[in-house]
C-alpha cells in the first residue's frame, strides 16, 4: 500500500495517454494553426516561427514527461 502511495504523483494521474494526446496537439497546432493564424493576423514570418518553436519545445516536454 505504502509503494502505491509513493508511486502515485501528477504523472501517474494524468496517464501516459494523456502526455501523448496534448504533445500531439501541440505540434498539430504549431504545425498547422499557428501560420494559418499568423497569416490571417498579418505577423511577420520571424514572429510565426518563433511561436512555431515555443510550441514545438513545450510538445516535446509533454511528451517526454513520464
Amino acid at each position: 500500500m505504502k509503494q502505491e502511495l509513493v508511486n502515485s504523483g501528477p504523472n501517474q494521474a494524468f496517464g501516459e495517454t494523456g502526455f501523448l494526446l496534448l504533445g500531439t496537439g501541440l505540434a498539430l497546432t504549431a504545425m498547422i494553426l499557428v501560420p494559418a493564424l499568423a497569416g490571417r493576423l498579418g505577423l511577420a514570418d520571424s514572429v510565426t516561427g518563433a511561436l512555431r518553436i515555443a510550441l514545438m519545445k513545450v510538445s516535446s516536454k509533454a511528451m517526454n514527461s513520464r
